[in-house]
Formats: structure tokens, sequence, C-alpha cells
């Protein structure tokens, strides 16, 4: 496997941010949170993009902005919602190894705050527990190592990914789910 990038996918705050930093301390790599390049693209914050332009269109600019990530020896978090873009799962899938950071719903729910201001992509109407349902199963479906942070610190968490990645890369980027 020639580039060993590191995605990072789960729910909104099941620490992806917070654990891709200390994880790319760690490894010696620059880190990526996708969300950011997200809105330096769009000079807006996600929540305003939303707003202002509907779901369908930051879809599209999330999957068009996450497929074009060239990168190498990088951990990049990524946004909740990243899993919609076939494309941009596809990318990912050709440039690295992706990681999902398991939390149990109480646990999320416990985590986040205004969703709204977070800039969360969810339907009308749709609760918290509905997008936690929809995504899980994508979520597994893409990650070539699943990692349940329940009861980990964000060291923890970080030094567990390190150690399930370099046995992933060690094995050529085979899967051991």
């Amino acid at each position: 496997m020639k580039n060993r990038n590191i995605i990072l996918i789960g729910m909104p705050g099941c620490g992806k941010s917070t654990v891709g930093i200390v994880l790319a301390k760690i490894r010696g790599y620059r880190f990526t949170d996708s969300d950011l390049l997200i809105q330096e693209s769009e000079k807006r914050l996600l929540c305003d993009i939303i707003d202002q332009d509907g779901l369908e269109s930051f879809a599209e600019t999330e999957n068009r902005i996450n497929s074009e990530i060239n990168t190498e020896n990088t951990v990049i978090a990524t946004g909740g919602s990243v899993v919609y873009g076939k494309d941009a799962m596809k990318h990912f899938k050709d440039i690295g190894v992706i990681v999902y950071i398991k939390l149990p719903y109480r646990s999320i729910k416990k985590r986040l705050g205004n969703l709204k201001k977070r800039g969360v992509y969810m339907r009308p109407g749709q609760t918290l527990r509905e997008l936690y349902d929809e995504r899980k199963p994508l979520y597994k479906k893409y990650a070539d190592i699943v990692i349940s942070e329940e009861g980990l610190t964000i060291s923890e968490t970080a030094a567990l990914i390190n150690k399930e990645c370099n046995e992933y890369f060690k094995k050529g980027g085979r899967r051991n789910k």
C-alpha cells in the first residue's frame, strides 16, 4: 500500500477531529479536517452552507471537496455525512485506510450540543436517533477498521487506532474486521 493516509469516519461528536490531531502527532503525520476544507472553499460555515444552499447542494459540495483531497501520510477527519458521497468514499478507499470510530447512540446524544450550529446534515423532521440508525450501516460498509471508543480516553483511542493501522499496513492493506 503506497499511500498511508488514515481517514476517520463516524457520527458527529465521536471525536474524529480531536482524536485525529493526537493520532497525527503519534504517527508524525499531517492532519486535515475535511469540514474545515469545505468551509474554506465555500467561505462560509457548514450550517450557513446548509441553510442557504440546502442539503442536496451541501452533499454535492462535500462529496466533491473530499474527492479532491490529495495528500500522503495524513490523518483526515471527515464530516459525519461523508458516507453519503460515493465518489468521496471510493477516493478515500484508494488513498488510505478508513477507520470508523464507533460510539453508542446514548454517548453521541450526550456529547452533541446544538446540532444546527454544528452544521449536522439532517433532513427536516429527522431525529438524531433516525440519523444514527441510517448512518451506522454506511460507516460499517466503508470501514476497513472499526474502533469502539466507548470508555476510552482520547489518547487511548488514538493509540488503539495507531496499533490497528500498523497491523493493517503490515498486512498490505487487507481488511481485518
